[in-house]
């Protein structure tokens, strides 16, 4: 397994308080090291996304909207919740690239599984439009570039973020060799897209409240048979980790035993239609101790079952 990160991601900055904050990146790495993750799997250096690449899921213009707002100094609201430093929109080509690098590698065959630790977010970026922390749509992109891959005709993206996926489905609901799974809390931000009904998108709701029981349901009963009808030759994940019960942007009560799970059943879905493929990169999470802990429950979950 391989992990995929850069230093400027770190050096996308956003107003004090502000809950994407370059500490969760920078303690997540930390923790690698100290519980010795890290040397058992190796950290390397994510790319910067070809222009090529990102042109596949946003439109040039939209490109160009992002980088006349990209401040050489300060920093810049591109909406009430998503800002820009003079480093955000490299970090953003980061964030992209690492998934196209990350894709590269499965499909070489070198790693069955990938994990991009980079920030900015991305799944709530449309095709043209920035929103909820998020710039670019990084695993968008890197599904765009896997499918230009020969062996590779149906891709599916599993997101188990707190927040609806409403980047991604904008991206893919026309796009039916590309399947969207969404677990997500309802109501609740961003409130868009989340009643788009197509083959190829499963939106899977849940009341504030929810727990491991109704979680875990919903994917059973959703995703799994969409897995099934759909048998993706390559998983991606959005992992968002904002589903803690300890996490303070939303009201779901997951711990890290229900990120173990979940990841079980990705991989196991993996083994049986994409050869154990499986890309994952992170998008929420905002209390530093629930994130460190609940990713490495899903990155020890995705080496075990190798």
């Amino acid at each position: 397994m391989k992990i995929l990160t850069h230093p400027t991601c770190q050096d996308h900055q956003v107003p004090e308080g502000h809950p994407e904050r370059p500490q969760r990146l920078s303690s997540l790495l930390d923790h690698l090291e100290r519980t010795g993750f890290a040397q058992d799997h190796a950290i390397l250096h994510a790319p910067k996304a070809d222009t090529e690449d990102i042109l596949r899921a946003h439109p040039s213009h939209y490109l160009s909207e992002l980088e006349k707002l990209s401040p050489t100094e300060g920093i810049n609201p591109v909406d009430p919740d998503t800002w820009m430093s003079p480093d955000s929109y490299a970090a953003a080509c980061i964030a992209a690239g690492a998934t196209c690098a990350g894709v590269d590698l499965l499909l070489s065959d070198q790693e069955k599984r990938v994990f991009c630790a980079v920030r900015p977010p991305g799944h709530h970026a449309e095709r043209s439009g920035a929103m909820g922390f998020c710039l670019f749509n990084s695993v968008a992109i890197g599904a765009l570039r896997a499918l230009e891959h020969p062996d590779i005709h149906r891709v599916a993206i599993l997101d188990f973020d707190v927040h609806h996926a409403n980047g991604t489905v904008d991206i893919f609901m026309d796009q039916p060799e590309v399947l969207v799974c969404s677990t997500f809390q309802h109501p609740h931000y961003p409130n868009r897209l989340f009643d788009i009904a197509a083959p190829n998108i499963i939106n899977s709701p849940l009341p504030a409240g929810s727990g491991s029981f109704e979680f875990r349901q919903a994917i059973e009963k959703d995703w799994m048979p969409a897995l099934e009808r759909h048998q993706p030759n390559l998983i991606l994940v959005s992992a968002g980790f904002d589903a803690h019960a300890h996490d303070p942007l939303a009201n779901l009560n997951l711990f890290e035993d229900d990120y173990d799970w979940v990841t079980r059943i990705i991989v196991a879905a993996a083994n049986q239609f994409a050869q154990g493929r499986v890309l994952s990169t992170l998008e929420g999470g905002y209390d530093l101790e629930a994130l460190c802990n609940s990713v490495t429950a899903h990155l020890d979950a995705l080496v075990v079952q190798g």
